[in-house]
């Protein structure tokens, strides 16, 4: 037995959604109940799982006529005991949070007005409706009215005009309503902003025909400019994309270039679903993603023997990957470009490495200078910026790797207020991590999420940070009186947290004085953003794994477990720490983590320093090696360390797969692609030591790993074998130390858990072995979920003074 929970949003009031969900789930035989909401339909339904599966596969196909859903988001729980199903009360609570959607993609019914010959918005690349297109992206500020968008300077035509006043109509007030003759339009520009050509020919009267010949020769234009191996700069719905045709390495190489991206995989959009299903694996679940209203990147196994009409895709996009991310369609412009060129392209943001994405045409003209040939561009001003958002399905779930278009800024429930105060009186604002930024805001007993910042390693990423942390607030009218940071008072997020409201200029900012400033410790943010995600009580384990975070005794943290109780956190577990001569070096150089562990055995074992010696003489510069050894000997510059991100890199090093990082968890990511999924069950030892004070925290020594995995090395076994055998002994230790925590509840947290194999295998053996695992979904396992662990870690008393 299964609890889901769906909140849906979209035109689900008024139209007799609630009676048909309660018929679907007694035809199911499903126990549970369905309200209104401020925010649309919650609905929860218990039983088992194939039930489950078809009531969520019927819900959408099924619906009553007059109702669209913008989007569905499922959450899997534990069971309630639910004996019935009934149409509960509404509940009224929370309406000015539920006013701002996520943008949209563009809905079958648009669709069929976007290839009407007979239709007035026939390839008009702005059409949209109720049900679908920009929301987020456009809006200034609440209510969500028209002149609290950036469709504000657009008057619509008496057309547009009577279907946004007719509440039969699906464009009823539908505030970014316009067409042809009075809405946005597109332009071609060349690199130094000559217009080439525009969708609005000369005079305001034009026949909607002359609109759409305009329309259809922009978009073959810059068709052919793709075909011909062009880069073009597309302006979308949050930003601008970079396209090339996918199945050109010439094209795609040019690309890397000019964008400074030199391995990363790139995403694709593809015209077509059935032509995804020629290049990848796609089952039920993942189609169910690609194609719903959010419409984001989705990481999919690439075929090894595509379809023999499957387009080519250039080995540059994803240089030896075996998953691809790809997306459809999702707007009309994108619609139109891509059934003209007819086969995938290169759709990746519009930036420059380590940057935000570009958002307005003539800002894009200086950015992008040197990096697209052509720009199609529109005269819609983007009110923020919104990335396309990530997912990976992960044990049948949807889980986000990149929180952005469709997804933010939906709220998650947070449960609880403040410290002595209701959760109505206390609003807390989250700085966030340095890497994967977002920003939280907790407000009404709701945690909102903002969209993907990302690195804040450029002043143009933090100028965004700024942007946001500033109009997350402002969006919902709420001043923060508390301040969450991280416990490293160096990174970029606490460093801007206390220049925009703690210093003197901040207080201006922020209007009626300072907040006060609170601070989590980076790990046990990560447990605690699964933790208020899955709604699950204290006690729990917490297992938070990843590359770095500052602990509370000064070293870097990254593979720890912490037991969660009420208004306490107690650190029961972590790895063996070593040496990472360089510090944060190692991350870019998985040799640096390698030279760390095989150092510290040969101070344990004289006897190992001459193969330490031997390996690093191979895999570093003759004068280069010596100076990494007296680092390490000396402490220079060598911090200790307990991450599991570190060692992945170490011992994907050590089976000789990468040296150097060309970006962030490389080396990593190779290991995991090396796995074999059918081996047998032999991980290598991984002995779990007893505590070396009372109170301390157990300890899963890593020594007798690296000494098998250097003779398994020395023997010739495959990178495959070594890779293995090393994610099954990391399970195994985590279910060796929730034997001794003594929770049923496992959470799941950080950066490693990304890796398929690593987080499947360990739901699995923590079942078999009688707990209850859990992991994130709607929230990423990433860094891009330490805003919610923040926001969730005030009202639980798991904060402490912040180092500003």
């Amino acid at each position: 037995m299964e609890r889901l929970r769906l909140l849906i949003r979209g035109v689900v009031q008024g139209v007799g959604f609630r009676p048909f969900v309660h018929r679907l789930a007694t035809e199911l035989g499903l126990n549970g109940w369905v309200r209104n909401t401020a925010q649309g339909v919650v609905v929860e339904v218990e039983g088992p799982r194939p039930a489950l599966e078809r009531f969520l596969e019927r819900l959408p196909a099924e619906r009553p006529p007059h109702s669209s859903l913008q989007s569905v988001e499922p959450s899997w729980l534990d069971p309630a005991g639910y004996t019935r199903f009934e149409i509960r009360p509404s509940d009224a609570g929370g309406a000015l949070r539920a006013v701002v959607m996520p943008d949209i993609a563009t809905c079958g019914d648009c669709l069929r007005e976007l290839w009407d010959p007979r239709d007035r918005r026939y390839l008009y690349p702005f059409l949209n409706c109720t049900h679908c297109g920009p929301r987020y992206s456009i809006l200034l500020g609440l209510p969500y009215d028209r002149p609290q968008t950036t469709m504000a300077g657009f008057v619509m035509c008496d057309a547009c005009r009577h279907e946004y006043e007719d509440p039969a109509n699906r464009r009823f007030h539908a505030q970014p309503n316009a067409c042809p003759r009075c809405g946005p339009h597109l332009e071609l520009w060349s690199p130094e902003g000559t217009v080439l050509g525009t969708s609005r020919p000369p005079g305001e009267e034009t026949d909607p025909g002359a609109h759409a010949r305009a329309t259809r020769a922009l978009i073959r234009r810059t068709a052919e400019a793709l075909r011909s191996g062009a880069i073009v700069a597309v302006k979308g719905l949050g930003g601008f994309h970079l396209m090339v045709r996918a199945g050109s390495d010439e094209a795609v190489a040019r690309l890397r270039t000019r964008k400074r991206r030199e391995a990363k995989p790139l995403a694709l959009m593809f015209p077509r679903l059935e032509m995804v299903r020629q290049v990848c694996h796609l089952s039920a679940a993942e189609e169910r993603v690609l194609t719903g209203p959010e419409a984001p990147i989705l990481l999919l196994d690439r075929r090894r023997h595509p379809d023999p009409e499957a387009p080519g895709i250039s080995e540059q996009v994803a240089p030896g990957n075996p998953t691809l991310g790809v997306m459809l369609p999702y707007t009309p412009l994108h619609h139109l470009l891509l059934a003209e060129l007819g086969e995938p392209v290169v759709a990746t943001s519009g930036n420059l490495s380590e940057e935000p994405i570009c958002t307005d045409e003539r800002e894009a003209l200086q950015r992008l200078a040197g990096i697209a040939d052509l720009f199609l561009v529109h005269n819609r001003p983007i009110a923020r910026h919104v990335d396309d958002s990530v997912v990976r399905v992960v044990e049948g779930r949807e889980m986000l790797l990149r929180r952005a278009r469709g997804f933010a800024p939906l709220p998650l429930p947070l449960g609880g207020g403040g410290k002595g105060a209701g959760p109505a009186e206390v609003v807390v604002l989250a700085a966030g991590a340095h890497l994967k930024n977002t920003v939280g805001l907790a407000v009404g007993g709701q945690a909102f999420l903002s969209q993907h910042i990302g690195d804040l390693e450029t002043a143009a990423a933090e100028d965004a940070w700024l942007r946001v942390a500033r109009d997350l607030p402002a969006l919902y009218e709420a001043r923060p009186s508390v301040v969450m940071t991280d416990l490293h008072p160096d990174y970029g997020s606490t460093r801007l947290a206390r220049r925009l409201f703690f210093e003197s200029v901040g207080s201006q900012v922020t209007g009626q004085g300072m907040p006060r400033a609170r601070a989590v410790q980076h790990h046990v943010a990560h447990v605690l953003a699964v933790m208020v995600e899955n709604e699950v009580r204290p006690p729990a384990l917490g297992v938070a794994w990843d590359g770095t975070g500052l602990g509370w005794d000064g070293s870097i943290w990254g593979g720890e477990f912490f037991r969660v109780e009420p208004g306490r956190v107690h650190r029961v577990g972590t790895f063996r720490p070593f040496r990472i001569p360089g510090g944060d070096a190692a991350a870019r150089e998985p040799r640096r983590a390698a030279l760390g562990l095989l150092h510290e055995l040969s101070r344990e074992d004289p006897a190992l320093e001459p193969v330490a010696r031997g390996w690093a003489a191979r895999r570093f510069a003759a004068a280069e090696w010596p100076i990494l050894w007296r680092m390490l000997a000396g402490g220079i510059r060598s911090p200790w360390c307990s991450s599991v991100g570190r060692l992945f890199d170490a011992v994907a090093s050590l089976a000789g797969l990468r040296d150097r990082n060309r970006f962030e968890a490389q080396a990593a990511m190779e290991l995991e692609f090396r796995v074999n999924t059918g081996a047998e069950w032999n991980p290598y030892p991984l002995p779990l030591r007893e505590p070396a004070k009372t109170g301390g925290p157990w300890v899963l020594d890593w020594g007798p790993t690296i000494r098998s995995v250097l003779a398994d090395v020395e023997q010739g076994t495959p990178p495959a074998g070594v890779a293995t055998r090393f994610h099954q002994a990391l399970v195994t230790g985590i279910v060796n130390i929730a034997r001794v925590a003594g929770c049923e509840s496992v959470l799941l947290g950080g950066g490693c858990f990304q890796n398929r194999h690593l987080l499947s295998w360990a739901v699995r053996e923590l079942r078999r072995a009688g707990f209850r695992p859990y992991w994130p979904q709607r929230v990423p396992p990433n860094d891009g979920g330490i805003a919610l662990g923040q926001l969730a870690a005030y009202p639980l008393g798991l904060d402490e003074p912040a180092p500003l």
